[in-house]
């Protein structure tokens, strides 16, 4: 897949998996490699980025496999956020598929 694809839409896909329930990074890179194929050391900036801008609060949880783990939990401004960016992506991916419509003969 193009890398610019996956960059553009790393940032909304991390917000969205946060939006129910919080997860540790590991975890976050397990569920979006398992639809977009990411390589591991490209979600952790992508956290501490979004972190200092007040999207996401961090916590400790101990862990019955090793060390405690570090979650992350959506706020009320990266909720707010997170709507912004899904209504930014509907409105991009329906001109993009209406160009495809009109463009590509199947």
């Amino acid at each position: 897949m193009n890398v610019q694809f996956k960059k553009g839409v790393l940032n909304l896909c991390v917000l969205v998996l946060l939006d129910k329930q919080d997860r540790y990074g590991y975890e976050l890179v397990q569920k979006i490699s398992d639809q977009i194929s990411i390589s591991e050391g490209s979600v952790y900036p992508l956290l501490r980025r979004l972190t200092k801008e007040g999207y996401f609060t961090t916590y400790l949880q101990e862990s019955s496999e090793g060390p405690p783990r570090k979650y992350y939990k959506l706020t009320d401004v990266g909720r707010a956020h997170l709507h912004e960016q899904l209504a930014e992506w509907r409105t991009f991916t329906d001109g993009v598929n209406a160009l495809i419509k009109e463009g590509v003969q199947e």
